[in-house]
C-alpha cells in the first residue's frame, strides 16, 4: 500500500509487502498544521499549565488501575492510565489507534511481523528516556486481561536498533494490533529500571509514566491527585492540577457539583440527571461507550443448577423489562441492543430486539419444572450500579425466580468476578476498547478472565476466526458465534449503557466524547479551564 520511496525506508526484513499505517509524510504536514493528527506534537501557550480541575469519581479508586499490567480487561483502568501513562498507540481523537510513543508502525504482508519506530525524545517522568527495553519489558511483564493469549502468540520481541521494536508472531493473527493497541494494557509502557528498583508494589505506591500528567499523592478511599507533566510530548497540558475526588453517593456528587466544589461528575442516574439537567450553570453530558451490561448465569455449565436448562435461562431474559429500566435510570439514552457485544465494534451482529413478557417467562419456567418459581441465591454486581440490579431482581421476582442483591465496591467486584468467586447470578458489563473476538476472548470462550465455563463448538469456532485471514469468512464466523449466545441463551444483555455526566461553569473542553466510545474524559492535555 505504501509508495515505494516509503518502502525503501523500511528494515530489510519487512520490504517484501508492507501495510503501513500512518499517511504520507506531505499528508501529515498538511494535517499537523491544522491540527488534526493525534500523533503531531503541539505545544500549550507560553504561560504554561495553570489552575486546578476536581473530578467526583463514582467508585473508589484501586492502586492497581495505576499500572498498565494489571488491566482487567474493563474500561475502569483507563481513566487514570489516559493521565498518569502512554502507549505505543492507542485511541485517540478521530483514529481508532494513533500513533503515540511509537511515531509510526507497520506490518509484514505475511502477518507475522510487527514492527514500531519509536518516537524520538519522549521520556518518562523522572526524566529517563523511553527505550524498546522498556516496550519488551513492558510486554513481558503484562499479566491483566487476555495475557496468556496473547503470550501464546507472540513467538518473541527483537530489538533491531535504540528506535525500533520488532514483534515476531508465531502464525498470522489479524487481532494483534486490537489486542495489544486498545483492548488490553500490553501496549502502555512502563520504566524497566524503575519497575525493577522499587518492584510491583513500589510501582502502585508511586506510579511513574509516561502521560501528560504526574503522579502526586493518592489516599485510598479519598483522592488522587496528579501534577501536568511540561515534557509531554503530544502537548504540554493547558491545567496545572488535577485532583480526582471519590465520591461514590450519586446525591452527594451532585450536591458538591452544585456547590462548585468539583468541576465534573461521573454517572448521575434517573431524577439527580434531570435534577442536573434543570440547573443553571451546569451541563449534562451523556457519553454512548461501548459498554452493554447483561446477565451472566454462572451455574449453567451445573446440571443440577436450573440455570442448566435454557428454558429457565431465556424466562430471566423475558422478565426484565428494559424500556422501563432505561427511561427510568439513563433518561431513556441508553441503547436496548439485545447484546453483551458493543453494537459500534466490528463484527457485531444485530439480533432479534429484546422482548418483555412477563407472561411468557412464567410459563417456560412452569415447563422447566418450576411452576412457583426457585430460590436463585445471590445476584453480585458492581456496587456503582446496584440501583440497575435493584430494578433487575425486582423484574426477576415479579415471574418467580427470587435472588438476594451483592453489591461489591468495584475493585474487589471485579477482583471476585476474575478469580471465579461468585455463584449464581453476575451483573456484568464491560466498557473496554476493542471488537467483537476481544470481547468474546474476555467473557465468553475458554481461559477468558471471566468466563466461568465455555461450549466446545463456540470455543472451535473463535480459534478458526483468530487465523482467519479472509475480512468476509472471518465476520462470518465471529456473528455464528453470537448468533449461537443469543440462541442459547447463555447470557441476557440488558442495555448498552449510557454513561450520564456532569460538567460545572470552570470547565472549558471537559474531554467528554473526544475519543469515540471512551466513556471517561480524555485526552487530559486536551482539557481547558473555562476562558483559557
Amino acid at each position: 500500500m505504501g509508495s515505494s520511496a516509503r518502502s525503501r525506508r523500511q528494515p530489510a526484513a519487512l520490504k517484501a509487502g508492507i501495510r503501513s499505517t500512518n499517511p504520507t509524510r506531505r499528508e501529515a504536514l498538511a494535517l499537523a498544521a491544522l491540527g488534526l493528527v493525534a500523533g503531531a506534537p503541539l505545544r500549550a501557550g507560553a504561560a504554561g499549565p495553570q489552575g486546578q480541575l476536581t473530578w467526583g469519581i463514582h467508585v473508589s479508586l484501586a492502586p492497581a488501575w495505576f499500572d498498565p499490567a494489571e488491566t482487567s480487561g474493563l474500561i475502569t483502568p483507563f481513566m487514570v492510565l489516559y493521565a498518569l501513562q502512554d502507549a505505543m498507540v492507542k485511541p485517540m481523537p478521530g483514529q481508532g489507534l494513533a500513533p503515540s510513543l511509537a511515531e509510526s508502525w507497520s506490518a509484514s504482508e505475511d502477518g507475522l511481523t510487527y514492527e514500531f519506530v519509536l518516537r524520538k525524545g519522549t521520556r518518562f517522568h523522572n526524566g529517563d528516556p523511553v527505550t524498546p527495553e522498556d516496550v519488551k519489558f513492558s510486554f513481558e511483564r503484562y499479566r491483566g486481561a487476555s495475557r496468556d493469549l496473547m503470550a501464546s502468540r507472540v513467538a518473541g520481541i527483537e530489538i533491531p536498533d535504540p528506535q525500533r521494536v520488532r514483534f515476531r508472531l508465531k502464525e498470522p493473527w489479524p487481532d494483534f494490533l486490537t489486542f495489544y493497541g486498545s483492548a488490553t494494557g500490553a501496549g502502555w509502557i512502563v520504566p524497566r529500571k524503575y519497575v525493577e528498583k522499587v518492584g510491583d508494589d513500589g510501582y502502585k505506591r508511586t506510579p511513574i509514566g509516561a502521560g501528560p500528567y504526574k503522579f502526586v499523592s493518592f489516599t485510598p478511599g479519598v483522592e488522587l491527585v496528579m501534577e501536568a507533566f511540561e515534557g509531554y510530548w503530544r502537548k504540554t497540558p493547558s491545567v496545572k492540577r488535577l485532583s480526582f475526588k471519590v465520591i461514590p453517593d450519586e446525591s452527594t456528587r451532585l450536591a458538591a457539583l452544585k456547590r462548585g466544589e468539583i468541576d465534573i461528575v461521573y454517572s448521575i442516574r434517573g431524577e439527580l440527571a434531570e435534577e442536573l439537567r434543570r440547573t443553571p450553570g451546569l451541563t449534562l453530558k451523556p457519553v454512548n461507550p461501548p459498554a452493554p451490561f447483561w446477565l451472566t448465569f454462572v451455574d449453567q455449565w451445573d446440571e443440577k443448577s436450573p440455570w442448566h436448562d435454557e428454558r429457565v435461562r431465556r424466562a430471566a431474559s423475558l422478565a426484565i423489562d428494559r424500556k422501563t429500566i432505561n427511561q427510568a435510570l439513563t433518561l431513556g439514552y441508553s441503547k436496548l441492543t439485545g447484546s453483551m457485544i458493543p453494537q459500534s465494534f466490528e463484527f457485531y451482529w444485530q439480533p432479534p430486539a429484546p422482548v418483555y413478557d412477563p407472561a411468557a417467562a412464567r410459563k417456560l419456567l412452569a415447563e422447566a419444572g418450576h411452576p412457583g418459581g426457585f430460590d436463585a441465591g445471590e445476584y453480585y454486581c458492581d456496587s456503582s450500579y446496584a440501583n440497575v440490579g435493584e430494578a433487575v431482581l425486582n423484574n426477576l421476582r415479579e415471574v418467580g425466580i427470587r435472588a438476594r442483591l451483592r453489591p461489591i465496591e468495584r475493585a474487589a467486584f471485579l477482583k471476585g468476578w476474575a478469580d471465579k468467586s461468585y455463584k449464581n447470578l453476575i451483573q456484568a458489563g464491560s466498557g473496554a476498547f476493542g471488537n467483537a473476538a476481544t470481547r468474546l476472548a474476555a467473557f465468553v470462550v475458554k481461559g477468558g478472565t471471566y468466563a466461568y465455563g465455555s461450549y466446545p463448538d463456540i470455543d472451535q469456532l473463535f480459534q478458526q476466526q483468530a487465523v482467519e485471514l479472509d475480512h468476509e469468512r472471518r465476520a462470518a464466523t465471529l456473528q455464528k458465534i453470537q448468533q449461537l449466545i443469543y440462541e442459547r441463551t447463555i447470557a441476557a444483555p440488558i442495555w448498552q449503557l449510557a454513561f450520564i455526566n456532569g460538567v460545572g461553569p470552570r470547565v472549558g473542553e471537559s474531554g467528554f466524547g473526544l475519543i469515540t466510545d471512551f466513556a471517561y474524559t480524555a485526552p487530559f492535555e486536551d482539557i481547558t479551564l473555562n476562558g483559557a
